[in-house]
């Protein structure tokens, strides 16, 4: 009767590994079995309590640039011991303990071949357990190339935009940028291109949500920051210059909420999902009237009144800032301007580094002895 419980057990501890490996990478339906899901809390709360102890901002980045690779290594580490156990439950009436079950198993699954068996059902139990950690690892391996390919497309509009706007990206700061550099014609391409980049992040990242763990090279980069930028920009555009503004401004801000309502049901964040356009935001006037000095220090062709355009420009944000604030919060993502605040980095807004506009006047004024050097 025990070694009957013992075998029954451990098939039903490894049909649960089976289905959390399967769950995780290979039905593309970012479905996550509670053993995965144990895990990436745990590490996650152990990563933020870490980061919570450090001072700065680009401090605690350095150590959660290691959460989204330990996830990976994690899953397969906790897979295979899952296995293990699993397969020495069903050798231990066979060894007579369960410590020789377990190096029955180990010599199987990683095939070692230090434990000689004889009996029937040990050997047909060693050639599955080989197969196991075979297709694991294989499984593993495997899922990588998709992971880092769906990466780097999502991180290489965000170091565009960088280039473009600075970092972290601020929503004015991408209309004036365009404004100063007489770009404001390549905005209706800008705006296609954020637009299919948010739908390719909503399929990978809800497939695939290990990848919300992993973050951008630089510090200052962020995919949740510069999507609410790229967001404020259109819905700035419309707002201020409703007859100039592109069309794929209103596509892009539709696809952008509609991403980051799937994420936020991947992370287990509640939303509206019908807000009003009157409902109230964080962001305040006083801060709108700021962002529009910017752009019309520039010469951007505003149409609408301020308190005009405030109006229009809420009744866009309301759609995307509550999701934009939470899943930066909980990503601890960089604190730029009008991205929310940061729970543990309480009352700190890091401006946009921004690249420097050079005029060939300023060269003029230089000695020619500076010019030459």
């Amino acid at each position: 009767m025990l070694g009957a419980l013992s075998i029954t057990a451990g098939v039903l501890l490894l049909l649960a590994t089976a289905l959390a490996a399967v769950r995780t990478l290979v039905v593309p339906r970012g479905l996550t079995h509670r053993v995965s899901w144990n895990f990436d809390a745990f590490l996650h709360a152990a990563f933020r309590g870490t980061a919570r102890l450090l001072p700065s901002y680009r401090a605690k980045d350095r150590v959660l640039s290691y959460e989204g690779p330990l996830r990976l290594m994690g899953y397969l580490f906790v897979w295979l011991g899952s296995a293990l156990i699993g397969y020495a439950l069903i050798f231990w009436p066979f060894s007579g303990s369960f410590a020789g079950g377990l190096a029955d198993a180990g010599s199987a699954m990683f095939t070692l071949g230090f434990v000689p068996v004889s009996k029937p059902v040990p050997i047909a139990a060693s050639f599955v357990a080989a197969v196991t950690g075979l297709v694991l690892i294989a499984l593993q391996i495997a899922y990588l190339p998709t992971l880092y390919a769906a990466f780097n497309r999502r991180e290489t509009l965000v170091t565009m935009l960088s280039s473009r706007t600075g970092q972290p990206p601020w929503g004015p700061e991408v209309l004036a940028r365009h404004t100063l550099i007489g770009n404001l014609n390549d905005m209706p391409q800008f705006f296609r291109d954020w637009e299919m980049w948010a739908a390719d992040v909503a399929e990978s990242h809800t497939n695939y949500p290990v990848l919300l763990a992993f973050r951008a090279p630089h510090p200052l980069r962020s995919w949740v920051v510069a999507l609410n930028a790229v967001l404020d920009a259109a819905a700035m555009y419309l707002a201020l210059s409703p007859r100039h503004a592109p069309s794929q401004a209103n596509a892009c801000l539709r696809m952008g909420y509609v991403a980051l309502r799937e994420i936020a049901g991947v992370m287990a964040i509640d939303f509206n999902s019908d807000p009003l356009p009157d409902d109230p935001i964080e962001l305040t006037f006083d801060d709108f009237r700021a962002g529009v000095a910017v752009v019309d220090e520039v010469g951007f062709p505003r149409q609408r009144s301020l308190e005009e355009a405030w109006i229009h420009f809420r009744g866009w944000r309301v759609n995307y800032e509550p999701l934009t604030y939470e899943i930066g919060d909980r990503l601890i993502a960089p604190p730029g301007l009008w991205a929310g605040e940061r729970r543990q980095l309480p009352g700190i807004v890091i401006p946009p580094e921004r690249p420097a506009h050079r005029q060939p006047a300023e060269m003029q004024a230089q000695t020619p002895t500076a010019i030459a050097r």
